[in-house]
């Protein structure tokens, strides 16, 4: 098995514009969004190895909040969790694979996890 490198955000809540129904538009929906980013990995990572030999997992945070377009209604979770792989593998060729999940909490009825997971690779 070859060596990888995978930067996780997990659990992060944040309300997003997303919903086919009368009461899910034009408000935000509470989601649970964990991303994770397949790297190419260094050779090695010692104390010293600066940023520029990963990614900054504070990308995979932003790609779920301050990249998401203002205003813009998300009929589907899909839509989101392709629009979140888009902006997480954008100007870094080293991205291999990303990994979304998506969690809609407001229609959770008794603490189970309904939404997707979506994984999308570098084609």
């Amino acid at each position: 098995m070859a060596d990888s490198l995978i930067l996780e955000v997990a659990d992060l809540e944040h309300d997003v514009l997303t919903g086919i129904y009368s009461e899910e538009t034009g408000k935000p929906q509470p989601l649970r969004i964990t991303i994770q980013a397949k790297i190419a990995i260094a050779d090695r990572y010692e104390p010293d190895t600066p940023l520029e030999a990963s990614k900054n997992y504070m990308d995979l945070k932003a790609a779920a909040t301050d990249a998401l377009p203002q205003g813009v209604h998300f009929k589907l979770i899909e839509a989101l969790a392709d629009h979140i792989c888009t902006t997480v593998m954008a100007d870094d060729d080293r991205i291999e694979a990303v990994t979304v999940k998506i969690v809609k909490l407001a229609i959770a009825e008794a603490n189970e996890q309904i939404g997707i997971t979506m994984v999308r690779e570098r084609r």
